[in-house]
């Protein structure tokens, strides 16, 4: 049996639990937010989570239970029906003020088809009105990081669906983000795939030590990539259980044949499956 370095049960006590990283400062501060829906349906109940700077945090849990909620009032794409966020101990207009960015990466690529990769990952930066000789400083070395060099003139429809998924990963990196946000970005993608990208990611991660949000539904995924990982229940989607994986980083593939590795993930499917019963008591 391996004693796993650390997990963090919520407190019965605290009705809203307060799940922080400590010994760096908070990047992103949900603070009793909650989200009720036009017709009436609860998304959340309230949510209190601190996400300290360069941490990668995974969200995973059952289907609806608000996953993705929770990170779009994080990219502050909605707004919480009440309690607030705070990013950088500021609110969102001081974001851009300070020379912050977010970058989000979607479930699908959303490419644009007729564009070449170049010309997709500039994007963003066209929009934020960067010079050209920025813009392509920064292309060139998007493309490089996502080992995307030699396909940079190449469209869409030539590129295989993790390809693809690169392309949007090198886009969102174009803009130097300091907080990047991922949707369930490898789920439509086969395992082998799936594990390639999860490596690049958690390298890209340790070199940029950029504060990450990340979404999925597989355990192994989350266990691999994650400094911390929010375990949630729904009706209504809530904080259920989080777990620290402390393990030496940058992570490779030995980690994923290693037996604390599998002990991560024996107990993190145990979680998931409490939280998946009816009524799972957070």
């Amino acid at each position: 049996m391996i004693a796993l370095s650390r997990s963090e049960p919520v407190d019965d006590s605290d009705k809203h639990p307060t799940l922080v990283a400590q010994d760096r400062p908070p990047a992103v501060e949900v603070l009793s937010a909650d989200k009720v829906f036009a017709n009436g349906a609860r998304g959340l109940s309230p949510i209190d989570l601190t996400i300290a700077d360069g941490e990668f945090l995974t969200l995973i849990g059952p289907s609806g239970c608000g996953k993705s909620t929770l990170l779009k009032l994080i990219a502050n794409l909605i707004e919480p029906s009440d309690g607030r966020l705070l990013w950088w101990r500021g609110d969102f207009s001081r974001v851009g003020q300070a020379g912050r960015r977010f970058a989000f990466v979607f479930q699908e690529p959303t490419l644009m088809p007729w564009a070449r990769v170049d010309a997709n990952v500039r994007l963003p930066l066209e929009l934020a009105n960067t010079t050209k000789a920025k813009a392509a400083e920064a292309v060139t070395e998007a493309i490089d990081r996502v080992g995307l060099s030699a396909f940079a003139s190449h469209y869409p429809r030539q590129l295989s669906g993790g390809m693809k998924m690169r392309v949007s990963i090198a886009r969102a990196l174009a803009t130097h983000p300091n907080l990047l946000l991922m949707d369930e970005p490898f789920g439509a993608l086969d395992e082998f795939t799936r594990n390639r990208l999860d490596s690049d990611l958690v390298r890209l991660w340790w070199e940029r030590k950029l504060t990450t949000v990340f979404v999925t539904h597989s355990i192994y995924e989350a266990v691999f990539l994650s400094t911390r990982i929010v375990v949630m229940a729904s009706n209504p989607g809530r904080i259920f259980r989080a777990m620290t994986i402390d393990e030496p980083q940058p992570r490779d593939e030995s980690f994923r044949d290693s037996p604390r590795f599998a002990a991560y993930c024996r107990e993190l499917s145990t979680w998931l499956a409490e939280a998946s019963l009816p009524g799972a008591v957070t």
